[in-house]
């Protein structure tokens, strides 16, 4: 049973309780890889929603009165974080606070998950004030993209709690976008991920390698990811199915990006690669093209790989679960979850 309120408070103390949300929380913390993964609770209809901002603010009110109203319209009630419209330069407050917005949804009895407002930056310079263990005994949803990678990849290093890439609280919400969150955290169905088609009976997608298998979904933002090497929040990710979007980089910096992970090892221990989109990354003049890129540092490690999933910072955006075994199948553009994201 997860701690209430005051139960935590009780729990650390004042002295404990100031060290968390004004210090650092013990960075010593770390789950063993052999610890059993949670999966959290599915939603339901008139869910509570945690809306919090542990990265970049909102600037335009408009687009909080819109997000408000999405999540009605999707039939769950909310609570926005006691810091989720602050603002300071590019951030959403200081970094404890919005630590401290996020550690109270996850103790909150009556949150039944987290969306996270939106992305940009942030969320790697408040992971040494988040306490893992707490977050392991209140597992719940956590959702979220681009900046929120930070948060999914530390949790599940730390805590062994499956979270989820998806949309953000901003996010466009169309069809899709609505349809397969819906799918994944309302109704826990092992979700067949297919690139757009581009006919009838033919996906929009590029094969990298050819090949099927099967492995933990890991990944997200590749900047983001990059960001997190040589710290303690990065998880391992030996045999896992690497799953990676981007956008505004230049193929230079998709190149350097991936040459980072080369050379650190992580290509070279994953079983396959699904890129999802590299939105307005621009070849230029004299550039490689991001294919020959592709080719370049994926082609060569021999494991099924393609470019084109529904996985970016464009209007279809799928939710992943993050650690959930799936299967890829490279040659069809397919990524099929092998066991339910949440217990229903």
């Amino acid at each position: 049973m997860g701690l209430n309120r005051n139960q935590f408070l009780q729990a650390m103390g004042t002295a404990s309780l100031s060290m968390w949300i004004g210090g650092q929380a013990d960075t010593n913390q770390r789950i063993s890889v052999y610890q059993k993964p949670i999966k959290p609770k599915s939603l339901n209809q008139h869910s509570k929603i945690g809306l919090v901002s542990p990265a970049s603010p909102v600037y335009d009110s408009k687009d909080f009165d819109e997000m408000i109203e999405k999540v009605e319209s999707l039939g769950f009630d909310w609570e926005l974080g006691a810091h989720a419209k602050d603002r300071r330069g590019y951030l959403a407050g200081t970094d404890q606070d919005r630590a401290r917005d996020l550690m109270e949804m996850f103790i909150n009895p009556e949150i039944d998950a987290i969306l996270c407002i939106r992305g940009g930056w942030g969320c790697n310079r408040i992971l040494p004030y988040l306490d893992f263990d707490v977050i392991r005994e209140n597992p719940k949803i956590l959702c979220g993209f681009s900046d929120i990678t930070s948060l999914h990849l530390s949790i599940w290093n730390k805590s062994r709690l499956h979270t989820f890439h998806g949309p953000v609280g901003t996010s466009s919400w169309n069809e899709y976008t609505e349809r397969n969150f819906r799918d994944v955290l309302v109704s826990g169905d092992k979700v067949t991920y297919l690139p757009q088609k581009n006919g009838q009976d033919e996906y929009n997608h590029m094969v990298i390698s050819e090949g099927i298998t099967s492995g933990i979904l890991l990944g997200g933002n590749l900047t983001v990811l990059c960001s997190l090497l040589g710290t303690e929040y990065l998880p391992d990710f030996k045999g896992a199915i690497l799953y990676l979007e981007d956008v505004g980089e230049d193929v230079y910096r998709v190149d350097r990006m991936l040459t980072q992970l080369k050379l650190s090892g992580i290509l070279s221990n994953i079983s396959g690669l699904v890129f999802g989109k590299c939105t307005n990354c621009d070849a230029g003049t004299n550039s490689l093209s991001l294919m020959q890129v592709f080719e370049d540092h994926i082609q060569p490690l021999g494991i099924p790989a393609y470019y084109g999933a529904l996985i970016s910072h464009e209007s279809d955006n799928s939710t992943i679960p993050v650690g959930i075994h799936a299967k890829m199948d490279a040659q069809k553009g397919s990524l099929m979850l092998l066991e339910e994201p949440v217990i229903v």
